[in-house]
């Protein structure tokens, strides 16, 4: 494998490259957005949303302003309020447990697998209780969950599953695009995400023709006909600007994302060092590594050694979810997640991104089996 030494810092995520490579069609894009003046929702919205649709072969997408008002649209579609609790998994981003506690609701933390990551399907049932309207699986790292546990247990007892797509743009369960397997699934299409937006947008998808038209007034003020008000709506549409630049990547992120797995592929191939685990991938899945995730015992000490020789990791997160400030009154301690908290302690982002050069990703790999 052939290395050499860096001269420029070799970052978590770096976009320039992406955007320098569709610069010219994005501003063509905001030209015709401009000239239509289509600022918000519209018919570049629209575009977008069959597009979408389509990629992830569901019947219908609604754009939104950003992945976390997707969360919270879905539980209000769902009528999950105050009194109600929605089971998630300890090991995610916050806004997971946002989309729950915005409707009144209780957020209930099952911890994730030892080696995926991914929330632990034998843990959820010891959490079910007669308030449980739904769990919410999270499609973490762009690696999709178990999605036959979880949707079993959900069969077993009547509950809605909906998944938390943020970073799987993409991922693949058993072949099948995610965003399909529950009642609605919600994405961001934050910047850094695979497929990220020009500014903040996400949507939700779903199948079900009821929820679609639900999603449509919460995200448009309650509304169906203009200033005619059926419910306590949001404004939470998503802008053409930002619809204009995702029609312009969506094209793109087929091959963005294959790009992403071969450098996975090289990851996991060459990575030889036994203080660094990796993250399990489940035959039956296909993540697009929106992260590359791994975890070491002292992770100060190899982010450190790894800065040294310009190579600046991600923390992907330090705080799992039930031991956050903000959910203190839901009296979580210390060892109630143990995996989660395992992770969170020692994990580490790698740099991740399509447009890394095999000579970056080598000095990675080598830096990394010095160490």
């Amino acid at each position: 494998m052939e290395v050499f030494e860096v001269q420029d810092r070799i970052s978590c995520l770096d976009l320039r490259g992406q955007h320098q490579q569709v610069k010219t069609e994005l501003f063509t894009a905001f030209e015709k957005v401009y000239d239509s003046h289509a600022f918000s929702g519209g018919t570049f919205v629209s575009e977008f949303e069959n597009s979408f649709a389509g990629f992830c072969h569901t019947k219908y997408t609604v754009g939104v302003n950003n992945g976390t008002s997707a969360l919270h649209l879905a539980m209000l579609a769902l009528k999950i309020g105050k009194g109600d609790e929605v089971i998630i998994p300890a090991n995610t981003f916050i806004a997971t447990a946002w989309g729950v506690s915005y409707t009144g609701a209780t957020p209930v933390f099952v911890d994730c697998t030892a080696d995926s990551w991914q929330i632990d399907a034998s843990k959820i049932e010891a959490k079910i209780t007669e308030k449980t309207k739904a769990i919410v699986g999270v499609h973490l790292y762009g690696q999709p969950f178990d999605v036959d546990a979880v949707s079993a247990i959900c069969k077993k007892h009547n509950l809605y599953l909906i998944e938390d797509a943020a970073q799987a743009q993409g991922a693949k369960y058993k072949g099948i695009p995610v965003g399909g397997f529950g009642e609605m699934a919600s994405f961001s299409f934050y910047p850094g995400k695979n497929l990220g937006a020009c500014g903040e947008a996400g949507c939700i998808t779903t199948n079900s023709e009821v929820f679609y038209k639900h999603l449509l007034s919460l995200r448009n003020h309650g509304s169906v006909t203009r200033y005619y008000h059926d419910e306590l709506g949001y404004n939470m549409r998503m802008g053409g600007l930002e619809a204009a630049s995702l029609n312009v990547k969506l094209k793109y992120l087929s091959g963005w994302n294959n790009k992403r797995r071969e450098i996975a592929e090289k990851y996991q191939q060459y990575i030889s060092n036994s203080k660094i685990t990796v993250q399990v991938q489940p035959e039956e899945t296909e993540s697009i590594y929106h992260l590359f995730v791994i975890t070491t015992e002292d992770r100060d000490d190899l982010i450190s050694y790894l800065n040294n020789k310009n190579i600046f990791p991600g923390l992907h997160y330090p705080v799992p979810c039930h031991l956050q400030k903000v959910y203190k009154h839901l009296d979580y301690q210390p060892g109630d997640c143990p995996n989660s908290e395992y992770l969170a302690n020692h994990c580490l982002s790698l740099p991740m991104y399509a447009e890394l050069t095999n000579q970056e990703v080598n000095y990675v790999i080598e830096a990394l089996n010095q160490y």
